[in-house]
């Protein structure tokens, strides 16, 4: 049990037992077209996020537009390292909340909090937030899971999105409010995912932590002798 279970629940806040991660159109085509965020750090956060879902047990729901036309397919990290994660083919939607299967996926989860990233921000993620949130679900958009053609399409799309009433988030609040506290078995599974993919200076704190634990209880490994004065040394 996590500390969160004994809290009232923050609506303004993600509960992991609600939610569902949806990761749309991460396609190697549209990548292409992403210019507001280097491209490896978008392909990472949306590694990151694929492993907190199956880490913490949330559904999660794949989708890709014309994988077979120019588009290209989803990175295969997603499923490489979410094997639960179902994948929903679309017929040619642009908005993958026009997907009936897409929505009857959805819905038989019984949970209404929505995570949502897509590339690209202004359409993939864009489209099926407003949808849902038409539909009555809470949408957190993770906006550094998700890329634009400029910086200021991503900022007029989050503008559009919050008018609507979703809560933009970025990756690592929402590894963090998954996670919730560091006194569970698997805090170093979550800890492993923010050091090699989102804060990767968090290992050299880790390291360092732990080789101070190891001179406290073992003692120090580099046995330095005092040298004497070089005023008192013999000629």
């Amino acid at each position: 049990m996590t500390d969160n279970k004994l809290v009232e629940k923050n609506k303004w806040m993600i509960d992991p037992d609600d939610a569902v991660m949806l990761l749309i159109d991460h396609q190697s085509g549209l990548f292409q077209l992403v210019r507001d965020i280097d491209l490896p750090v978008l392909r990472s956060n949306v590694t990151a996020l694929t492993k907190v879902a199956h880490l913490a047990g949330i559904p999660t729901f794949t989708t890709a537009s014309v994988p077979d036309g120019p588009n290209g397919p989803l990175i295969p990290e997603i499923h490489k390292y979410n094997p639960n994660a179902v994948y929903v083919p679309r017929t040619g939607q642009i908005n993958a909340w026009d997907n009936p299967a897409w929505v009857e996926a959805i819905k038989k989860t019984n949970r209404k909090t929505l995570l949502i990233a897509g590339t690209l921000t202004s359409v993939c993620m864009a489209f099926p937030t407003l949808s849902a949130l038409v539909a009555g679900y809470k949408v957190f958009t993770i906006v550094d899971a998700s890329g634009n053609w400029s910086k200021m399409a991503t900022d007029i799309t989050i503008a559009r999105v919050v008018q609507a009433g979703a809560m933009p988030i970025d990756t690592y609040a929402v590894l963090a409010e998954i996670m919730s506290t560091w006194n569970r078995a698997d805090a170093m599974e979550f800890a492993e995912i923010m050091t090699d993919h989102i804060v990767p200076p968090y290992r050299a704190l880790i390291e360092s932590y732990e080789k101070a634990q190891s001179v406290g209880k073992n003692g120090r490994e580099t046995k330095l002798e005092r040298l004497e004065p070089a005023t008192t040394r013999k000629n």
